[in-house]
């Protein structure tokens, strides 16, 4: 088993946490529902992606470089490329939770930065388990729930972008972000991507400047690592 160090959490503590996770961020699928149809998707089309791809962030990116025009195929590629974490969240998750082979491909589709955040918090193989099945139920049912009313409010109001709400899917996904950048390389992997997709958005077709601003991870970890080794080198010749 799994086992961490620390004390046993209570069953009905991490339900309330993986309760108030999936609430909070649940209820931001109204952004996106909004978002989506102010592009032009349709409302089957809208719910389609919640039911099917759900996961916030390549959502938001597909349906923002459809409204700027983007080609269909580079949109689809750039929310593959943020989805793409999921998958090594997944090979954590299949360790730490040992589901039965029955049930893993449906949790899959709960393979999520939320879901996983709250799992790995938990100190025992258990309460990972629940914390797991709340938050991904909980969120589930509210992000999708949400998204019809978004996209039924945003086809009731007409032109979303008078009204302002475009930025709504945006304003949401950096409020979620912003919270996770704890260290001076998460920050600067962040500000290397924004300069890079705000910088490119005039030259390049849309879509495609998320595709570039994903490379800003590997650049500043290759640039961290590069710091560190001559960090290194200058204390062992110190050491001489």
């Amino acid at each position: 088993m799994d086992e961490r160090d620390g004390g046993e959490k209570p069953d009905s503590a991490v339900v309330r946490d993986a309760l108030g996770v999936g609430v909070a961020v649940g209820l931001s699928g109204f952004a996106f529902g909004v978002t989506s149809a102010g592009s032009g998707l349709t409302l089957l089309q809208t719910c389609a992606l919640s039911l099917l791809v759900f996961t916030g962030a390549s959502q938001f990116a597909l349906v923002g470089a459809l409204a700027t025009g983007g080609n269909p195929l580079t949109a689809a590629a750039g929310a593959f490329f943020l989805g793409v974490r999921n998958a090594f969240y997944g090979l954590r998750l299949s360790q730490l939770l040992a589901l039965p082979r029955a049930v893993r491909p449906f949790a899959a589709q709960w393979v999520i930065d939320e879901t996983t955040v709250v799992a790995l918090a938990q100190p025992t193989r258990r309460g990972a388990r629940i914390g797991f099945a709340v938050t991904g139920l909980s969120l589930y049912v509210l992000w999708n729930l949400t998204t019809l009313l978004g996209a039924l409010g945003a086809e009731a109001i007409g032109d979303t972008d008078a009204w302002g709400l475009d930025a709504a899917g945006p304003a949401v996904f950096l409020a979620l972000l912003a919270p996770m950048l704890k260290t001076t390389v998460e920050r600067t992997v962040a500000g290397v991507a924004v300069l890079l997709g705000l910088g490119l958005l005039p030259v390049l077709p849309a879509g495609v400047p998320v595709l570039v601003a994903a490379l800003a991870a590997p650049a500043v970890l290759w640039a961290e690592g590069r710091r560190r080794g001559a960090d290194r080198d200058d204390v062992q010749g110190g050491d001489r």
